[in-house]
């Protein structure tokens, strides 16, 4: 008997490890040590189909669909997305939090840019659509003219969401979205005006970094299809810089120098684990790399990957050889 009880011990209590280890927590920390982005994808598949709390499956789909957009996955993504949204439940404990509203917009800006504006259609208008919360409303303004630029297939086509999108910058409940109005107007009229608001409002942003040159828009069907009335002029890195006072020739000889950076930007994420799994594989490949983070004026804070320059001054160099973009930063 007391054999029986203890092979029974030994199972229950195996049983209630294994089960405890199937958390999203637990998961996803897991997927972040893989060797590969695509490890980490399949190996979070294959973890997802045996979760059965609610929650932990949920916050694991949100943290799968979130890898899959940040490696322009867009339909697998959006898939995961609504995914998590079908799955009524709370949050999952040590996760980021997130609203079902916000996953299913989420779904919608992945369809997007997968041009699958058929699909965000359909997620705009379900339930979301009657959201008291006016974050969430200002999404829905932002990605319902996304979709009609998408749709869009003659520069004709894209004057009625152009001058939507210009009347919500007028409009203080779009506050949150306006770094994105923005860009989205200065992309498709090639209007300056817009791209130097960004500059000067919103100068950490995301969209400023893009405006400057100093980041790329991904190529992703909505950006690269939709018709344009004017060509958007990129900068090289010092787009709306203030014109400095004149310089002596010494001074001017010392500005000729290039730019010693002390680190090198490799992206910007909205959750800590996507960072932390870029990190970590950089660090792998010898580079002194780390995260920060940067809070914006919506509340969201992103997770920002730098690596820091080395002595021998050509860090930018390998990065770039091993296939990682960045720009640096002083």
């Amino acid at each position: 008997m007391k054999k029986i009880i203890s092979v029974v011990l030994t199972v229950f209590f195996c049983t209630s490890i294994f089960a405890a280890e199937l958390t999203a927590s637990f998961v996803t920390s897991e997927a972040a040590k893989k060797d590969s982005v695509e490890e980490s994808v399949s190996y979070l598949k294959n973890q997802i189909s045996k979760m059965t709390v609610a929650a932990e499956k949920r916050a694991t789909y949100v943290f799968l669909a979130s890898l899959q957009e940040q490696m322009a996955m867009y339909a697998d993504a959006q898939k995961s997305y609504a995914q998590a949204a079908a799955i009524a439940a709370g949050n999952a404990e040590g996760m980021p939090k997130k609203s079902n509203e916000q996953i299913v917009l989420d779904a919608v800006r992945c369809a997007l840019s997968s041009g699958d504006y058929a699909t965000a259609d359909s997620y705009l208008n379900s339930a979301v659509r009657n959201s008291k919360n006016a974050d969430v409303q200002a999404y829905i303004k932002l990605y319902t003219q996304w979709s009609a630029l998408c749709k869009a297939e003659e520069v004709s086509d894209i004057q009625e969401p152009v001058v939507m999108l210009q009347a919500y910058l007028k409009v203080d409940s779009m506050n949150t979205v306006k770094p994105a109005v923005l860009l989205t107007l200065w992309y498709v009229t090639g209007d300056s005006s817009y791209s130097k608001e960004i500059t000067k409002l919103y100068p950490k942003s995301i969209e400023s970094s893009i405006v400057k040159g100093d980041a790329q828009l991904l190529p992703t069907p909505f950006w690269f299809f939709v018709p344009k009335s004017g060509e958007a002029e990129q900068g090289t890195g010092s787009f709306a810089v203030p014109e400095e006072p004149k310089q002596t020739s010494t001074q001017t000889a010392a500005a000729e120098k290039p730019a010693k950076f002390t680190k090198w930007q490799l992206g910007l994420f909205r959750t800590e684990n996507n960072a932390k799994l870029l990190a970590d594989e950089v660090k792998a490949k010898g580079f002194d790399s780390y995260i920060t983070t940067e809070k914006r004026a919506s509340g969201t804070t992103y997770y920002i990957v730098l690596v820091r320059e080395d002595k021998n001054g050509n860090v930018a160099d390998r990065l770039r050889s091993s296939g990682y973009d960045c720009y640096g930063v002083e």
